[in-house]
């Protein structure tokens, strides 16, 4: 197929639709990561695959890239929504409560794995400044296969998914400047090193508090007037806009495209557009996604692995041993369990993708030897290929180190597991409900503990490696023996209405914060909890019909954002029309 005059890159976009509407499917039908069929299609159909038989065989240049470079330029915006994602999870709340391992697990892995890593770079003979970078660059994991990996076995919210994703994102944090400095340092008209380094803080600063500043005046006012407007398409283009022009005028700054969408995504972050904003971009941001991971796997040139494999596989295993120890060592230092921290040794061990970025502009500046630059992404993209296999093998690690998963301990492990949970949900009442409830949160992994006044209840329970404690729900001492303070949410499932108010009235006395869900017996009995302080308060009656409705509705179709939104503003509705009977 020739090239489109108006369309340069048509062949290689309709083969890439091809493999993701086509074999991808076919693919995860087998069960196998979406992940690593794009970069294992990559590799195949890429340059260094069957593309290098493209000029020899004309009718398998049908089937091929033989360039790269149409490619990157799309994959580039992959990246560009990979940021704008990740600013927009980087709500204030949310980054205040991951703080400790946002700043203190994420900076000492960046800190010490560059620590480790630069002067093995320097001993083979590169430039301390260049080792600097390539230590900090190698530090860095993959958050797009991370955060992917974690998605797809429902471990977003599990203990090692929480550090994970802390961790990934201080390193998406710690990029900025990285990007501002490698951008200015093939012009450095013989300044020093921190100078640049110097130079580059500042202009990062400057240029990110400018868009930051402009954007929070222009930004959430103009979404505003779009989303009166009532129409699909209009939110659509906007988001787009907000996205791609941030991008570009952070690139018109002398700062990097993704960087612009990462500031885009934080402005957003806080807004009342947020959600919808995830469900407009999510397809763009799939198939950009998978394209990028196409281009990370024609970067992987076989013929160069087999002329140098010892190597090659040397630094992959060595990067993957280096900083495996230093995410193992502090997340154990941090209080997950020795499992845990197997598991995310393992899963965070890999390059990630923002080497391709800074250390290919890096040899273009001139300020990586070529040579360098192609042997380090070699092992990242190996690196990379391998973490789905790496991720596996720490579960099954991580099941075999124990008989019960995170959940099903032991009681005197279970009390050393309360002292440093975080993040977790407690269940007050573990009676019918709350005993779904927590088989619920079990299944999706996250941490739960619960509490009950029927002795003969706990007991059953704590038999079986449950977390269940005996007392009363209302006492501030018993909660925050169950670590309420770092708690993510309690639910009151008591069946008692004075139980359930007392309960309500007493932790909002004492957590503040602490968002509070709560069963009542009718529509009235939730109007006197959320008057005692509940956050939701859902009747029984109430919660049977809705459910039944999202049943039927989901039996209809309905895409479950709009029938979680739906349920919710009926339940609203329903207390309202309460709340105004009861004046």
């Amino acid at each position: 197929m020739q090239s489109h005059p108006g369309l340069p890159y048509l062949r290689e976009l309709i083969l890439f639709l091809a493999l993701a509407g086509v074999v991808i499917p076919l693919l995860q039908r087998l069960r196998v990561s979406q992940v690593l069929g794009f970069l294992v299609l990559g590799t195949i159909v890429g340059p260094f695959g069957l593309g290098r038989l493209g000029a020899e065989h004309q009718w398998l240049a049908y089937f091929t890239i033989t360039s790269t470079e149409p490619v990157r330029a799309l994959a580039e915006f992959g990246v560009i929504f990979l940021l704008f994602l990740i600013g927009l999870e980087l709500s204030t709340d949310r980054l205040w409560s991951l703080r400790r391992w946002v700043f203190v697990g994420g900076g000492l892995q960046v800190v010490v794995s560059a620590a480790i890593i630069a002067p093995i770079a320097w001993i083979f003979g590169n430039s301390w400044e260049v080792s600097l970078v390539l230590g900090i660059v190698l530090a860095f994991s993959s958050t797009a296969i991370v955060m992917q990996t974690l998605a797809e076995h429902r471990e977003l919210a599990s203990p090692v998914g929480r550090s994970s994703f802390s961790v990934l994102l201080f390193q998406d944090l710690a990029v900025v400047p990285l990007l501002v400095l490698i951008a200015i340092a093939g012009d450095s008209e013989g300044r020093s090193f921190l100078d640049l380094l110097g130079i580059a803080f500042s202009k990062a600063a400057l240029g990110v508090g400018g868009i930051l500043l402009a954007g929070r005046f222009l930004l959430r006012p103009l979404f505003h007037q779009v989303s009166r407007l009532r129409q699909a398409d209009a939110f659509v283009a906007f988001t787009l806009l907000a996205i791609i022009g941030t991008a570009a005028i952070s690139w018109s700054a002398g700062l990097s495209m993704a960087l612009g969408a990462f500031l885009a995504g934080l402005l957003l972050a806080d807004t009342e557009y947020r959600h919808e904003i995830e469900i407009t971009i999510e397809p763009f941001k799939g198939l950009l996604m998978g394209l990028f991971f196409m281009s990370v796997g024609m970067g992987i040139d076989v013929h160069a692995f087999l002329l140098n494999p010892i190597w090659i596989i040397a630094s992959v295993l060595g990067l993957l041993a280096i900083k495996g120890f230093v995410v193992g060592l502090l997340f154990s230092l941090l209080g997950l369990s020795r499992r845990q921290a197997v598991e995310g040794a393992l899963l965070l061990g890999q390059g990630g993708e923002f080497a391709f970025i800074i250390v290919g502009t890096g040899m273009i500046q001139g300020f990586v030897p070529e040579a360098v630059g192609h042997f380090m992404l070699l092992v990242v993209g190996i690196s990379m290929l391998l973490t789905p296999f790496f991720a596996q093998a720490g579960r099954a690690i991580g099941r075999r180190m124990g008989r019960h998963d995170e959940h099903r301990m032991s009681p005197a492990a279970a009390e050393n597991e309360l002292r440093s949970m975080s993040g977790h949900v407690i269940i007050a009442g573990f009676g019918r409900v709350g005993q779904l409830l927590g088989q619920v949160l079990d299944s999706q992994k996250v941490p739960f503990v619960a509490i009950d006044n029927d002795s003969r209840l706990v007991t059953k329970f704590r038999s079986n490696g449950v977390p269940v404690y005996f007392g009363d729900a209302s006492r501030a001492e018993i909660l925050r023996k169950l670590g309420a303070e770092r708690a993510e949410a309690l639910v009151v499932t008591l069946d008692h209405p004075q139980a359930a108010g007392h309960a309500v009235r007493a932790v909002r006395r004492e957590f503040p914060e602490l968002p509070i869900f709560v069963r009542a017996r009718d529509e009235r009995h939730a109007l006197a909890l959320k008057g005692d302080g509940a956050t939701i308060a859902i009747p029984e009656t109430l919660e049977a019909s809705l459910q039944l409705a999202g049943y039927v509705l989901e039996r209809l179709g309905m895409p479950d954002d709009v029938l979680s939104r739906l349920i919710q503003e009926q339940n609203d509705r329903h207390l309202r029309a309460q709340r105004r009977r009861e004046a």
